[in-house]
C-alpha cells in the first residue's frame, strides 16, 4: 500500500522535518508547498496562521514509524497528519519509492 501523507506546520520548520524524514528512510520524497494561510478553530477561538504543507510519499509499512516521528518533532499540540492511500501510480515510481525507503545509500 502506498500513501501520500499531508502535514501542515510553520514554514520555518518544514525543511528540517522533510530532511529528517527522508534521511531516516521514513519518506522517499517530501514536497514542500509554501504560502498556505490556514484559518481554523482552536480552543473555541478562530485562529489564522501562515503554514507550509508537506506532501510525504511513503508506504503503509512505514506509516506507524513516520507518524510517531512526526508527532515527536512537530511543534503543534495536535498536528495535522492525514494519510491518503492510492492504488495507481507509475510502476517505476512505485519501485523507486520502495527502494528509497530501504536503509542504505540510494
Amino acid at each position: 500500500m502506498s500513501l501520500v501523507v499531508l502535514v501542515t506546520l510553520p514554514p520555518e520548520r518544514a525543511l528540517d522535518l522533510a530532511r529528517i524524514l527522508v534521511n531516516e528512510h521514513l519518506a522517499g520524497c517530501v514536497n514542500i508547498v509554501p504560502g498556505l494561510q490556514s484559518v481554523y478553530r482552536w480552543h473555541g477561538e478562530v485562529a489564522e496562521d501562515p503554514e507550509s504543507l508537506l506532501l510525504i510519499k511513503t508506504t503503509g509499512e512505514q506509516y506507524p514509524e513516520l507518524e510517531a516521528r512526526i508527532k515527536a518533532l512537530h511543534p503543534y499540540e495536535v498536528p495535522e497528519i492525514i494519510a491518503l492511500q492510492y492504488d495507481r501510480a507509475l510502476p517505476e515510481f512505485q519501485s523507486w519509492l520502495r527502494g528509497a525507503l530501504e536503509p542504505g545509500p540510494r
